[in-house]
């Protein structure tokens, strides 16, 4: 690579951690140590490349100015506790937002072909599903009560059985970005045919209001952070799929600690989802307002977590850039 070429696709992120080490407090300890890893992976490129030039002193003086940065940014542990929900996973999704792009396009195509699926083959579902879950559904909506597999146990009991196997399900579609980013879509592919052939099932008896109520009232946040672990683990996979100017192993190691970061953020959802869908979700007799508006608050709030305050964080950080 040419040295004017490199200079000129990396100075706009060198200018911006010129800010981070001349004016720390805005940033995170974990912004600091990203940026320090991020310029003296770019030194050592340059150091390799273009041993004499001015550019290899200006990101060694970077370099020097954030190691000490490091060493001299003490942050108590409970401020720790507070700020990685506040400022470091909306910080990481903004980074891996083209992840999460990527992430809702192939669930939002996979849920497509689900629906499809089950369209045209009504026994599709059986495939997805298994035989005895679809019976077992098929005999609750003779009963009368087609949603009765939410109430079927006891509440704490399904609590806590919901939630750990949501939280599986999202640390193996992160898990899988060891196996490149492929492997994570593959599990939002499957995920998301089941969604969609789950809800047209319903469909094709005339329960599509209901089991939407139903299924969305846990749904929105619970297969939303799947779609976010999706991008977790998206952003594993392509660390070492594509390390640009980096090793393949620092390029791996930065996208592993992006993504374990991003589905740890999801956790508390997961335990919120699985609250709702023990808790609540049995309860199809409340009025419809009050079940869509928990819908509604659900969906206004995973937006605004993981898509808007992103982008407003990164524009406070632009701005005092």
């Amino acid at each position: 690579m040419k040295e004017a070429t490199f200079i000129r696709q990396h100075l706009e992120k060198w200018r911006g951690y010129e800010t981070v080490a001349e004016s720390p407090r805005i940033s995170t300890p974990d912004e600091i140590a990203e940026a320090y890893i991020d310029v003296t992976s770019d030194l050592a490129f340059s150091q390799t490349h273009y041993p004499t030039s001015r550019i290899t002193l200006y990101l060694n003086n970077l370099a020097s100015a954030l190691h000490n940065e490091i060493y001299r940014n003490k942050r108590e542990r409970w401020t720790r506790l507070l700020t990685f929900w506040t400022q470091e996973v909306p910080h990481t999704m903004w980074q891996a937002r083209s992840e999460l792009r990527t992430s809702a396009i192939i669930f939002g195509l996979s849920l497509l072909v689900g629906v499809v699926s089950q369209w045209l083959d009504p026994d599709f579902a059986r495939f997805v599903m298994g035989d005895a879950y679809v019976e077992m559904t098929l005999d609750n909506i003779a009963a009368g009560k087609p949603m009765d597999v939410y109430a079927s146990s006891p509440e704490d009991t399904m609590f806590g059985m919901i939630t750990m196997n949501n939280i599986f399900v999202s640390f193996l579609v992160f898990v899988m970005g060891l196996l490149t980013s492929f492997a994570t879509g593959f599990q939002l592919l499957r995920n998301g045919i089941m969604v969609g052939a789950f809800q047209t099932f319903f469909f094709q008896h005339g329960l599509l209001w209901d089991s939407a109520l139903a299924i969305w009232l846990h749904g929105t946040i619970e297969i939303s952070s799947i779609v976010v672990a999706g991008a977790a683990g998206i952003a594993m996979g392509n660390g070492w799929l594509f390390p640009g100017t980096y090793s393949r192993l620092r390029s791996f190691q930065m996208g592993a600690k992006r993504g374990l970061k991003i589905v740890i953020g999801t956790v508390p959802l997961f335990c919120i989802a699985g609250f709702i869908e023990s808790f609540l979700t049995r309860h199809t007799e409340w009025p419809d307002a009050l079940r869509v508006a928990i819908i509604l608050l659900s969906a206004t709030f995973i937006v605004y977590y993981f898509i808007i305050l992103p982008y407003r964080r990164h524009g406070i950080h632009q701005t005092k850039d």
